[in-house]
């Protein structure tokens, strides 16, 4: 089994879903990005042209991770996470404002986002760190290492600011509670989200009453294995501190554009030409696709350039319209499909560094898959997360394509590891 070929060991579901997915995004960047005069698929003026450009170069990209070592991904995971900080420290120096944000390097016409990458080299570090034998994440320690090695890129790049790029990092929580952190921590994340927005929408001293009645139950209910009351009095009064601070923070930290995306998200009344606009029009598009859609190619909200930025974060309304609700939901249905194939591979590694990478792998993508399409439909703010290996750019699908084909490789590798 040692000397079992590459071309053997390969997942290939795996392999088979990660290309019908790239051709099936670069089909709808196709449609989102074509123009008037009719012109070559690889014409790279196009947006189209550029990223079947990308997919080319995707190629040799997944060729040599196959056949790199797959200790190796261990073995100098330190460094990959150390080349990850570097360059976007260096963003500080060389990075060109987009939008607000310096998030990118331009070389010519083409941009590299690092912070792409370094969610990579962040799983791979986190992987390494959870392997040692006397990692316990019920140890405060060890639980405040592993909350650096995921905390020191998310302030970095909350730094640019990229706010949307943070969270995705965030989600490794789950991977953590996965691996034995306590479940307080999920908890305590669930109810501030859920207070943040509450606080916004009523009076807090309901909220605070709330909160009350609501710790009052469980302590009556728990008061035999509860060892101290003052647990309860120090949530109680953090959850009231919290609570008064939020309006606090909504209209003095936050930035303008942060705080229209919040509105738009809780009802408040915007304006449609402005704040509101993009959201607006992507549901437009998404609901005139009705049952079968429109028609590949025959989208007029997407012909009509009626939603912004549509071939990158805004990609799925594409889908909507065109195809309908029968061919999103073959999207999604195929995006369930990878994911579950990849936690279905990573409980089954040898290792506990395959198996926790191969979590943040999914972690990662099921994050990005979830937010982009949730604030496509009102359900998350719009914070700017593509989607996998659907929204346009090299940054994007390069870095997909490697986090995932690492993972392909330390699977394959796993009959070498008995």
């Amino acid at each position: 089994m040692r000397n079992q070929s590459i071309g053997n060991s390969i997942d290939w579901l795996s392999l088979f879903l990660y290309f019908l997915l790239v051709i099936m995004g670069w089909l709808t960047i196709y449609s989102a990005s074509l123009p008037i005069e009719e012109t070559s698929i690889f014409d790279l003026e196009q947006i189209y042209g550029r990223q079947m450009l990308f997919i080319f170069f995707s190629i040799p990209l997944i060729s040599i991770l196959l056949f790199l070592d797959a200790k190796m991904f261990e073995r100098f995971s330190l460094i990959f996470y150390i080349l990850g900080i570097i360059l976007l420290l260096g963003l500080f120096v060389f990075g060109v404002t987009k939008k607000g944000q310096t998030n990118w390097y331009q070389f010519g016409g083409f941009g590299f986002q690092p912070s792409e990458f370094v969610k990579t080299g962040t799983a791979l570090l986190l992987a390494k760190y959870l392997t040692f034998s006397q990692i316990n994440l019920k140890n405060f320690k060890h639980q405040l290492v592993a909350f650096a090695i995921i905390g020191l890129p998310v302030a970095l790049i909350l730094m640019q600011p990229d706010a949307g790029s943070a969270m995705i990092f965030l989600s490794l929580v789950f991977v953590l509670y996965r691996e034995g952190l306590p479940g307080w921590y999920l908890g305590a994340g669930v109810s501030a989200i859920l207070l943040f927005f509450l606080a916004l929408l009523f009076n807090p001293i309901y909220i605070v009453l709330g909160i009350f009645l609501i710790m009052a139950i469980h302590y009556v209910n728990n008061r035999k294995i509860t060892r101290n009351i003052f647990v309860y009095l120090f949530v109680f009064l953090l959850s009231i501190g919290f609570t008064y601070s939020v309006n606090h923070v909504f209209n003095n930290v936050l930035e303008p554009h942060q705080k229209d995306r919040i509105d738009v998200l809780i009802g408040e009344e915007v304006d449609m030409k402005r704040e509101g606009y993009n959201l607006n029009q992507s549901m437009i598009a998404i609901g005139s696709g009705g049952l079968t859609g429109k028609g590949y190619l025959e989208g007029t909200q997407t012909k009509g350039g009626f939603v912004p930025e549509q071939h990158t974060d805004y990609i799925f309304t594409t889908v909507g319209e065109e195809w309908g609700f029968v061919g999103s939901f073959i999207v999604i249905v195929i995006f369930v499909c990878l994911f579950l194939r990849i936690l279905y591979l990573a409980e089954n590694q040898k290792t506990k560094f395959s198996r926790v990478y191969g979590y943040c792998v999914a972690t990662y993508l099921f994050t990005h898959f979830f937010v982009n399409i949730a604030m496509l439909i009102k359900l998350f703010p719009t914070i700017g997360v593509p989607l996998p290996f659907f929204s346009y750019g090299g940054s994007s699908l390069w870095a997909f394509t490697i986090m995932l084909f690492i993972f392909i490789k330390l699977d394959a590798n796993k009959v070498n590891e008995w």
